[in-house]
C-alpha cells in the first residue's frame, strides 16, 4: 500500500505507561461492561414486558446500535470542543438518562428512546477512551493499549450476566438495568480522574466534520472499507451463532455456556494479539482474523450438534479475540494531529456502520433465502475484508506514523 496514507506528522505529547491507565481507563471499562453486559439481555425481555412483539422487541434492541452510529460524527466534534474528560461526564448523564428512562418505561416506545440514548452514551464514551489513549500512550504500545482496553470491555460484558443473576432474580429484568445505572455512575466518576490530554477546551479550530471527512475521503474509503467488513463480522458472529443453535435445536441453556467458553477466548487473546499487533503491524493481525470469520462462517452451516457448534464457536472467539484494539489502533496511527477527535469520531463510524448492519443483513438473507446462505454471504465478505486489509493496511516493515518522534515514557 502506498505510504502516503500513514505520512503524518505529529507533534510529540507526553505519554505513560500502561500500569498508570489501571484505575483511570481500564478498571473503568470492565465497570462499565459489566453493566452492560447484565443489561443487554434483559432489554429485548423488558420489551416483551411492556407488550411488545417477538419481532418489535428485536427492533427496539437494535436501536441502542442505531444510537452509536447516529453519534458518532458528533461525538468527535463534542470531544474536540470539550475534550475527553467533560465528553466522559456528558456520556455518562446520556447513558444514565438512557437507563432510567428504560427502567420506567411506561410502554416500547419510552424503552426505544432509552436505548437509542444508551448507544449515544456508548459512541461518546468509546470515542473519549480512544481519544485519551491516543494522545497519552507511546505509539509503540498502543495495540497492547487498545487490545487491553478492548479486552476490558469484553471482560466486563462476560461477567455482566453472572454479576447481575441475582438482582434479575430478586427484581425482574429492572435488576440488571439498575446494575447498570449503578456501574455507569462509577466508571464515569472513576474516568473524571483523567486530565484531558488537550486541556479542557480540546480544540478551538474552526475545522468543521464535512471538512474532516472531506480531507480524509481516502483513508476513510479505503482502510475505512476494512473496518466496516471487520465490523459486520463481528456483529453478525454474535447475531448468527444463537440462530443456527437454534436452528440445529440446541437447547438455550447449552447456547448460553457456548457463548461463556467462546467469550472466555476472546477475553484471553486480547493482550497477546496486541503484543502481535505492536510488533508485527496490523496486517499480520487483521488479515489472520478475516479468514478465521470466513473460516468459521463456512463452517457453521456444517454442523449439526452441539459439540460441532462449539468449535465453531471457539474458532470465531478466536478470530475475534486476535483482532481486539485492530480498528482502534489502525485510527489512532492515521488520525491528523489538528483534527484528532473528528476523524476517530468518523473513523469509528466505519466500524459501527458494519456493527449494525451486519445482523440486519443475516435477517434479510435468511428471510429471501436459507440461514446457511447468510452464513456463506458473510465468509464471503470476511475474505473481501481480508483482501481490504492487505491491500491497504500497514505491514511490519512499514513505519508507522510518529515513529520518529521520541517520546519521554513516564
Amino acid at each position: 500500500m502506498s505510504d502516503q496514507l500513514f505520512d503524518i506528522d505529529r507533534a510529540a505529547t507526553p505519554s505513560v505507561r500502561l500500569r498508570a491507565l489501571v484505575w483511570t481507563v481500564f478498571v473503568p471499562v470492565v465497570l462499565y461492561g459489566i453493566g452492560s453486559g447484565a443489561a443487554a439481555p434483559m432489554y429485548a425481555l423488558r420489551a416483551l414486558d411492556l407488550g411488545a412483539s417477538a419481532g418489535v422487541a428485536g427492533i427496539v434492541v437494535a436501536l441502542s446500535g442505531l444510537g452509536m452510529v447516529l453519534a458518532d460524527l458528533p461525538a468527535g466534534r463534542i470531544i474536540a470542543r470539550i475534550g475527553e474528560r467533560w465528553a466522559i461526564a456528558l456520556g455518562s448523564g446520556i447513558g444514565l438518562g438512557g437507563v432510567l428512562c428504560a427502567i420506567s418505561a411506561p410502554n416500547p416506545e419510552v424503552l426505544a428512546v432509552g436505548l437509542l440514548l444508551n448507544g449515544t452514551a456508548s459512541a461518546v464514551w468509546g470515542l473519549a477512551r480512544q481519544s485519551y489513549i491516543v494522545a497519552v500512550v507511546p505509539q509503540a504500545e498502543r495495540g497492547r493499549a487498545f487490545s487491553t482496553l478492548a479486552g476490558a470491555s469484553r471482560l466486563g460484558s462476560f461477567c455482566g450476566p453472572f454479576v447481575g443473576a441475582g438482582l434479575v432474580y430478586a427484581m425482574g429484568p429492572s435488576g440488571a438495568l439498575w446494575l447498570q445505572f449503578a456501574t455507569t455512575v462509577l466508571a464515569g466518576g472513576a474516568m473524571l480522574a483523567i486530565r484531558s490530554a488537550d486541556g479542557d477546551n480540546a480544540d478551538s479550530s474552526d475545522h468543521t466534520l464535512r471538512s474532516v471527512i472531506v480531507e480524509n475521503r481516502r483513508v476513510l474509503g479505503t482502510l475505512g472499507v476494512a473496518a466496516l467488513l471487520m465490523g459486520g463480522a463481528r456483529a453478525a458472529r454474535t447475531a448468527l451463532l444463537p440462530l443456527w443453535a437454534a436452528h440445529i435445536g440446541v437447547s438455550a441453556a447449552t447456547t448460553s455456556l457456548v457463548f461463556g467458553v467462546t467469550g472466555a477466548v476472546d477475553v484471553l487473546l486480547s493482550y497477546p494479539g496486541g503484543i502481535l499487533l505492536d510488533r508485527y503491524g496490523s496486517r499480520a493481525t487483521g488479515i489472520p482474523s478475516m479468514l478465521l470469520f470466513a473460516t468459521g462462517f463456512v463452517a457453521l452451516p456444517l454442523t449439526n450438534s452441539a459439540l460441532e457448534l462449539a468449535g465453531v464457536a471457539v474458532l470465531l472467539g478466536l478470530a475475534n479475540g486476535v483482532s481486539n484494539g485492530i480498528i482502534m489502533t489502525v485510527g489512532a496511527d492515521v488520525a491528523p494531529p489538528g483534527q484528532r477527535a473528528e476523524f476517530l469520531g468518523a473513523w469509528r463510524l466505519t466500524h459501527d456502520v458494519g456493527m449494525f448492519t451486519g445482523p440486519i443483513a443475516i435477517g434479510l438473507i435468511s428471510a429471501a433465502t436459507v440461514l446457511g446462505a447468510a452464513a456463506l454471504t458473510l465468509a464471503a465478505a470476511a475474505s473481501a475484508g481480508a483482501a481490504a486489509m492487505y491491500r491497504w493496511f500497514p505491514g511490519a516493515n512499514q513505519a508507522r506514523p510518529g515513529d520518529d518522534h521520541n517520546r519521554e515514557v513516564a
